[in-house]
């Protein structure tokens, strides 16, 4: 029967068990380093690898400034807000994506010398603190009420700043919030220019999430298409195009299913291929028409696999239904009610799934870890893993009934530290 946290599953798109294998056994090869980690700093914990972030960053790096001339990164703080983690990227030679005031904030005192500041309606408040900094921060404009308001704050301060536009590549539904329509991308240029005090640079256009490129790659080609008709005025002021973020790792997405411990995956593709078919739209139809910047704002793909969460069995209820010492507001969502992440038994360890209800310690039903677990068997005290729990999951933690779990990093085999509260 199905049930609200299940999908109807066809044969051709269920996830192979020895996917799932080669996924969970380098984790099982470092059980000791995370039982080591558990028994020093207790449990709940969120557990941050900086090898493995500056692994991710420098390959995706890669992928891209491979294929095209001028390239620069911008991590998405949104997917983990973590300052440390965003801070380690720095170092990496990433800059920041910021969506409001408050990251903003956290990334000027990371240091950051290359910020950009997207989403919609931005306040009075968050624009005036942006102006503070016209050689660190560029803001990327979503309204023409927006640029209004933003140089009658430059005004006052008597200064200028440098923008972008974000253009809408998606009108219908919920998407609609975002950025200008295409076809009012000239009438929008010119009304920027005639505010006075800003000095447009570029555009950015953000494809929602993808596991594979067409869909950015064929708002590509209709911005080329929207180029090519455009004057030289406009073509000559546009330094970057930022072509946003959205690249969902090759793992693909794995959801439950209606199928006993089978689970649906929709496939990814590597970041290689993403980079190859972008680069070759860009190339074909940006480049011939503007030399500029190309740009990047990836957020899951550089930290998802960098940070996985740490738990405790607290109470076998049954032999398939245990309690452990964190609830869902660690990861702030019913995640596991739709979404398949194996548990893995570190104490216990093994390859064998076991069907048993891996549950919270919130006072609500839907408090859910998973329903099956790794491993030879399961008791009271044993240290569980959600490994590669990165993205939209720590940013969302919440308050809830419990504490919220501390984090540690891991910079290496023989060194970790708790960050301080």
């Amino acid at each position: 029967m199905l049930t609200a946290n299940t999908h109807m599953t066809g044969a051709n798109s269920l996830l192979p068990k020895e996917k799932i294998i080669a996924f969970i056994t380098p984790y099982l090869k470092n059980k000791g380093m995370y039982l080591d980690i558990a028994k020093a700093f207790g449990s709940p914990l969120y557990v941050l690898e900086t090898d493995v972030l500056a692994r991710k960053a420098a390959r995706f790096r890669a992928a891209f400034s491979r294929h095209l001339p001028e390239t620069a990164f911008f991590y998405a703080m949104k997917s983990n807000n973590l300052p440390h983690l965003s801070g380690h990227l720095l170092k990496h030679g990433f800059g920041l994506d910021v969506s409001s005031g408050v990251e903003l904030s956290v990334a000027l005192e990371l240091g950051a010398s290359s910020i950009i500041f997207s989403g919609p309606g931005k306040t009075i408040q968050e624009l005036a603190l942006a102006a503070r900094y016209p050689d660190r921060v560029v803001i990327l404009l979503d309204s023409i009420g927006e640029a209004k308001r933003l140089a009658s704050v430059l005004e006052e301060k008597q200064k200028r700043m440098p923008v972008g536009l974000r253009l809408n590549n998606n009108p219908e539904g919920l998407w609609r919030k975002f950025g200008v329509l295409p076809e009012n991308l000239l009438s929008a240029f010119e009304d920027i220019q005639a505010f006075g005090r800003l000095d447009f640079q570029g555009l950015q256009f953000h494809a929602s999430w993808n596991l594979n490129p067409d869909r950015q790659a064929a708002f590509i080609k209709k911005l080329g298409q929207i180029l090519s008709t455009m004057p030289k005025q406009f073509l000559d002021a546009v330094k970057f195009i930022d072509i946003g973020g959205g690249y969902w790792p090759a793992q693909g997405e794995w959801l439950l299913s209606d199928v006993p411990q089978g689970y649906i995956i929709d496939p990814g593709v590597s970041i290689d291929l993403f980079a190859k078919e972008l680069s070759n739209a860009i190339k074909e139809y940006i480049l011939p028409l503007i030399q500029c910047r190309i740009c990047f704002e990836p957020g899951r793909w550089i930290c998802n696999e960098a940070m996985h969460i740490l738990i405790q069995v607290v109470d076998c209820k049954d032999k398939d239904l245990v309690i452990t010492d964190a609830g869902g507001n660690t990861v702030g969502w019913e995640r596991y009610e739709t979404d398949y992440c194996p548990v893995l038994n570190l104490t216990r360890p093994g390859l064998s799934e076991k069907k048993c209800r891996i549950l919270g310690s919130l006072c609500t039903p839907h408090d859910v870890w998973g329903y099956t677990y790794f491993g030879s068997a399961i008791k009271e005290n044993d240290i569980l893993m959600i490994p590669a729990q990165g993205a939209y999951t720590y940013s969302l933690r919440q308050q809830f009934i419990k504490p919220i779990p501390r984090v540690a990093v891991k910079e290496n085999s023989n060194r970790y530290f708790l960050l301080p509260e």
